[in-house]
């Protein structure tokens, strides 16, 4: 709470309840795999906030035992360089998470590098497969930013249901993601962009903002509705200083509550992040486990031979042997088969070869 009754949603302390259970879950996960889950994290270039926080998320891995390592391409990463690298991690089974560092250079298309992580380790959902998952409301790996927009909401008990929302900003790994969990939550959502026609007023007529536009500022406190909730994803860095995209000062007298920078969205993303690494480490194991045993199912066992092959404890089949007496043809001491008479069973009965 501030000085002006402004109710802080700060992330430290969600986050470190989750990675209290993270903890738990990677110890659990290396007795029963003989490793721990790891992460690796795809540098292109030094951009100083996403390298601020790529440093926090190997941090944040350290302390709940998970091995993560940075990934760096170094002189001028082209699209193919970028993609290679990717599929090496992807093929390495030491590895249960990708993450690849945004925003990426201008040369390099976001394309090119999201259909290159394999699925199963896409732990911040941006390949096709997760994004259509999430449309479709069933259940992938969510963009980490996005869902912890969405989950510091829950996790302080702000009311979502009903109330309209507006989400500024249209990326595919944050604003879009944030705007379809927050209709899955049953908000009333609006999406808007650099395009939007009067963005003050679609502001003001919203009960919850979540702001991922990357512009230091951008929304003020002159903009926003009395006792709108505020959550501010952006990461800016001002004069050697992280800023959001949200003028916290004007805002702050405002908003009822509203997600300081940093402190807010930024720690709750990373502990997310390890929770979405460990259930990836946890499926592939388990898919592991389940090819070994389809596999071992359908070799040939010794006290399960072969149905082309007998086994060395099955008798050969074996010739009539002298001491086995031949099939007999007919004696003349054996009657003939006899036609039907009178005295035979009616029609309810069955023929000889029915029987």
């Amino acid at each position: 709470m501030t000085a002006s009754g402004v109710r802080l949603l700060e992330g430290r302390p969600i986050a470190d309840e989750i990675r209290i259970a993270v903890a738990e879950d990677v110890a659990t996960f290396a007795a029963a795999n003989g490793r721990a889950p790891g992460l690796a994290v795809v540098i292109i270039g030094r951009d100083a906030p996403s390298t601020v926080y790529l440093e926090q998320i190997l941090r944040g891995c350290a302390k709940v035992g998970i091995h993560a390592e940075f990934v760096e391409l170094e002189g001028e990463a082209t699209e193919r360089s970028v993609a290679a690298a990717i599929r090496r991690v992807n093929a390495d089974p030491s590895v249960d998470g990708v993450i690849v560092q945004m925003p990426l250079p201008p040369t390099i298309r976001l394309r090119a590098v999201i259909d290159a992580i394999d699925p199963a380790k896409d732990i911040d959902g941006i390949h096709p497969l997760n994004a259509g998952l999430l449309r479709l409301g069933y259940d992938g790996f969510l963009p980490a930013t996005a869902h912890a927009a969405v989950e510091i909401l829950r996790r302080s008990g702000i009311e979502i249901a009903g109330r309209d929302a507006v989400i500024i900003g249209r990326s595919a790994v944050v604003g879009m993601p944030a705007a379809f969990m927050m209709v899955k939550e049953d908000a009333t959502v609006t999406v808007c962009h650099s395009r939007t026609r009067d963005l003050a007023e679609h502001v003001r007529q919203a009960d919850i903002v979540i702001v991922a536009a990357g512009r230091p500022g951008l929304v003020t406190g002159a903009m926003l509705k009395p006792g709108a909730v505020v959550v501010d994803v952006g990461i800016n860095l001002v004069d050697g200083h992280v800023v959001g995209d949200v003028d916290f000062a004007s805002a702050v007298k405002v908003a009822s509550a509203i997600t300081p920078v940093p402190g807010g969205v930024g720690p709750l993303t990373n502990a997310l992040l390890l929770t979405h690494l460990i259930r990836a480490a946890e499926r592939q194991a388990s898919a592991r486990h389940a090819l070994a045993r389809r596999a071992t199912a359908r070799e040939p066992s010794e006290r399960e031979p072969s149905e082309r092959e007998p086994s060395s404890t099955e008798p050969p089949e074996r010739e009539p042997s002298s001491t086995e007496p031949p099939e007999r043809e007919p004696s003349n001491t054996e009657p003939p088969e006899r036609e039907p008479s009178n005295a035979r069973p009616g029609p309810s009965a069955a023929p000889r070869g029915d029987r």
